[in-house]
């Protein structure tokens, strides 16, 4: 896995996202985080521990428990291990300029053996075990605008799924420790 184009896009001595390093977990269990992101526009980033780097997908309306809610979600480069840990502001003028904030937090497993080749194949089932994420999510890639980066994420009808609740607006703050986005933009 490369971290080449995560590179390419980042002055390091202009902002505090880590340096690219590929690393494994040190708990023993897959991590994925999903950060908001308010850059141009608002959207959440959704990342998945594989291969020691973050697999990273931009879902701009960010995910949701309502399993009749697929949302689009975007590839976009790979990402340090480390990245899961960062909540702050990236400077303007660099690449993603504006707030980050650890919206959840958490492992995962998959239900398939080999989640590198789930990912090369186009399908992930996941289970996620998160601060508010929680249960069976899919990430399928599809043909959307003739792009291999566009894949789809749902949730699975299962005791986590909620048909009439929107997770973003009940929980919108921070994981760790409970802040707003302007919050963490005023510390910045």
């Amino acid at each position: 896995m490369s971290l080449k184009q995560y590179k390419e896009k980042r002055h390091f001595n202009k902002t505090n996202e880590p340096r690219p390093e590929a690393t494994k977990s040190r708990t023993g269990h897959a991590v994925f985080v999903v950060q908001k992101h308010r850059a141009r526009r608002l959207h959440y980033d959704f990342r998945l521990e594989i291969s020691g780097v973050l697999k990273s997908w931009a879902i701009p309306k960010g995910p949701s428990v309502d399993p009749s809610q697929k949302r689009l979600a975007v590839m976009v480069e790979d990402h340090p291990y480390d990245y899961k840990d960062f909540e702050g502001v990236i400077p303007q003028g660099e690449y993603g300029a504006g707030p980050v904030m650890i919206w959840d937090e958490g492992t995962y497993t998959t239900q398939q053996d080999n989640p590198a080749e789930a990912l090369e194949n186009g399908a992930l089932r996941l289970v996620l075990d998160g601060k508010k994420l929680k249960g069976r999510f899919t990430l399928v890639r599809t043909k959307m605008g003739g792009s291999d980066r566009n894949w789809l994420m749902g949730k699975a009808r299962d005791d986590y799924a909620d048909d009439h609740a929107d997770i973003l607006e009940d929980h919108p703050n921070s994981a760790r420790p409970a802040r707003s986005l302007e919050e963490i933009e005023a510390e910045g």
